[in-house]
């Protein structure tokens, strides 16, 4: 289906072989690089380096979740080797050629932006982000069980936010059995978490909820568990942060006050990193058959 695509994997982790394996079953043209200590990676792959007569003929540059960091490392799960992507690199791909990226700094975009190639940061795709709420609220269901000594059914849980992760997570906890009290910032959340069977405040009051609860689960990515709200809590409760680092936890306080808080970002890779893989996976094929056809 994708026959005369040619694609370049650079770096990553166990979700990038998922992506080469389907990009391989259906016929593109795969490199890979940054993967010479994994063994078992699809056949039809072809292993190659950083350099001119590779990148100035790829479709799509595919990087890890994390895309680079501001000095243009990528992370390499599979490799010993250190890659630096530069713009010497970006300027030598192709025109049309699109990147790929779960999510990334203003390094990557400025390359892209100057060099005028498509960047795709796919955690910012509503699909992407509703398939891994659900490996996200398992992995946050795993945290919860390890550091609580109570049950989940019967416990008083809390999610900040009614998102796209929020509304995954609150229906995983409704359905153990947990009394699930939902804080959100709009109207129209707060009936639509009423009409699913929550429990909703607006979080502006989150200081007169929280005295009774058990677990914590936010999903916002801006600063909302402060000290006035930690010293409000029972010294048992956990908060489990699934936001976007930094996350919406004051951790220093929280530590203070010898309340336990830990930031969970990227669960799916974690936790599932298969399946994480997966629909990754799917998504980037769809976007290239789009762009083929």
């Amino acid at each position: 289906m994708l026959a005369g695509i040619k694609v370049l994997l650079l770096g990553g982790d166990a979700r990038q072989i998922e992506i080469i394996n389907k990009l391989c079953t259906i016929n593109a043209d795969v490199y890979v690089c940054g993967f010479e200590q994994k063994d078992n990676i699809h056949p039809a792959a072809i292993h190659c380096e950083l350099e001119e007569k590779v990148l100035n003929q790829i479709d799509a540059l595919i990087l890890p979740a994390v895309g680079t960091d501001e000095e243009g490392y990528i992370p390499c799960t599979f490799s010993t080797q250190a890659i630096k992507l530069t713009d010497n690199h970006i300027s030598q791909l192709k025109e049309g050629c699109t990147v790929f990226t779960g999510i990334a700094k203003s390094y990557l975009q400025k390359l892209c932006r100057a060099n005028q190639l498509e960047l795709i940061e796919l955690f910012d795709r509503d699909d992407i982000a509703i398939y891994n709420s659900i490996p996200t609220a398992e992995g946050a269901l795993m945290m919860a069980i390890q550091h609580t000594d109570i049950t989940l059914h019967g416990a008083n849980a809390m999610v900040l936010g009614f998102g796209r992760t929020g509304i995954t997570m609150a229906r995983v906890l409704k359905a153990l059995g947990a009394n699930v009290l939902v804080g959100v910032h709009r109207s129209e959340q707060y009936a639509r978490a009423y009409e699913n069977g929550f429990s909703p405040f607006y979080t502006k009051n989150l200081n007169d909820y929280v005295h009774n609860i058990d677990l914590i689960f936010n999903t916002i990515p801006t600063m909302i568990i402060k000290t006035q709200t930690i010293e409000k809590l029972q010294k048992s409760t956990v908060i489990i942060d699934l936001a976007t680092k930094p996350g919406g936890v004051d951790f220093s306080a929280a530590e203070q006050l010898n309340i336990k808080a830990i930031l969970a970002p990227g669960l799916p890779g974690i936790v599932a990193p298969r399946t994480a893989g997966i629909i990754l996976a799917d998504c980037i094929t769809q976007i290239l058959l789009n762009k083929k056809a």
